[in-house]
């Protein structure tokens, strides 16, 4: 344990310096703060572009656009910006062979894994919390919480597949040992995932679910025991890419 925590603080300290952690917190509070803004503001920029003898009927913006926006940002530019950020996790360390002497000290390779997916989980959260929290408090203060069902739900589905991206970047990270080839990794798991969400009988068992189905959930469409089967297969996903990843790094010359 002291093995663990004394990598975590190694870890943390190193997105620190490499500007990691502030770039996460600086994108998704602009991420919170824009959600709200342009759901309130965009009427308003429509109206001016509006030419004389046109008539177009604009509704009042509402809290659904506000989240619409919201998980529209995170799921797209949000994840985009987690998957470049953190592709090189395991790149840098077989690039660098900067863990050749502590392993050779007797530091578990067990260790490396869980706290690099521990302290890259670590700023997700905070960095996906922030966002939450301000587009939270402009979209109270803009309309209040009326005609939202669900919320806690549906931002932690799109939490929960953030994890999910991180664990199968480490397990592609572990397996090809460069940045583009972890990409590539992930680039592929989530193009499965589309193609499995074709077929209608795989939908429910489809973590993909937990980033699309967001809207449904708030607006009342759907049911918090339409995900459940999702949320499983997520968690299952996740265990399996941090065991595999430990598993395949275990045999791994550095």
């Amino acid at each position: 344990m002291k093995a663990y925590i004394a990598f975590v603080q190694k870890e943390l300290m190193e997105n620190v310096r490499t500007y990691k952690l502030l770039i996460m917190l600086s994108v998704f509070l602009i991420f919170g703060m824009l959600g709200p803004l342009t759901a309130k503001l965009m009427p308003k920029l429509l109206e001016t572009l509006i030419t004389d003898g046109i008539q177009i009927t604009i509704p009042e913006p509402t809290a659904l656009d506000s989240w619409a926006q919201f998980f529209k940002n995170v799921s797209q530019m949000g994840m985009l910006v987690v998957a470049i950020l953190f592709s090189g996790m395991m790149a840098n360390e077989f690039s660098h062979g900067t863990l050749i002497n502590i392993l050779t000290k007797g530091l578990a390779r067990s260790t490396v894994i869980l706290s690099k997916f521990t302290v890259s989980a670590l700023i997700w959260t905070i960095s996906y919390g922030l966002c939450f929290v301000v587009s939270f408090v402009y979209t109270a203060y803009f309309w209040g919480d009326e005609g939202i069902a669900h919320l806690f739900l549906a931002v932690t589905g799109l939490w929960f597949f953030g994890v999910l991206l991180l664990a199968v970047m480490l397990l592609g990270g572990v397996i090809f040992k460069n940045s583009s080839g972890c990409l590539l990794f992930a680039g592929g798991f989530i193009v499965a995932l589309f193609m499995f969400d074709i077929v209608p009988q795989f939908q429910k068992y489809n973590p993909l679910a937990l980033a699309s189905q967001n809207m449904s959930l708030i607006s009342g469409k759907a049911l918090p025991e339409d995900l459940t089967t999702a949320f499983a297969v997520n968690l299952a996903l996740v265990l399996f890419s941090i065991v595999s990843a430990i598993g395949i790094f275990n045999k791994k010359q550095l």
